[in-house]
């Protein structure tokens, strides 16, 4: 593994733990040249998930791309990255245990809604928000009516369409 101060292919491991999500290994190492301490991550290579679009277009599945939008979502919000993470290491459980090749963008959307109302509900409705593509104030109303009515507990899925 190459050291990120000295560029040396040489590191010696010092820990080796399982990390929470029991799918990853985190190894510290120390570079055998400079002595930098760094962290890696070890992790099954997955078969290749694709993501189909609501355009018809498709994409690699990429959990980068979830983990941004959360954390865009929950800016100045009291949630961690690490919990971030795990909503993360869930949602590609779920995606993964469907076993399929390919999934349509509308299933992670609506996992990743599903874990954020219960993380923190101001994340839920900026993401919702964008998600969705409301259109106007009043169908941001509708979706804090639905938390309200239902205690705050929001079941994500298609716009309410009773307008």
């Amino acid at each position: 593994m190459r050291c990120p101060k000295c560029q040396s292919l040489k590191s010696s491991v010092i820990d080796s733990r399982q990390a929470e999500d029991g799918n990853t290994i985190r190894r510290r190492r120390s570079c055998d040249q400079c002595g930098q301490r760094f962290t890696t991550y070890e992790r099954i290579e997955e078969k290749t998930l694709v993501v189909v679009k609501k355009d018809g277009t498709r994409e690699q599945f990429s959990r980068e791309k979830i983990f941004n939008g959360i954390i865009r979502s929950a800016q100045k919000r009291p949630v961690s990255t690490d919990d971030i993470d795990e909503v993360v290491n869930r949602i590609e459980q779920k995606v993964r245990a469907q076993g399929d090749s390919e999934i349509e963008s509308d299933v992670i959307g609506n996992l990743v809604m599903e874990e954020l109302v219960e993380l923190d509900e101001i994340t839920y409705v900026r993401f919702a928000s964008v998600y969705r593509s409301f259109k106007d104030v009043g169908e941001l109303e509708n979706l804090l009516k639905q938390m309200i009515s239902k205690g705050s507990k929001v079941k994500p899925g298609k716009k309410d369409e009773t307008k």
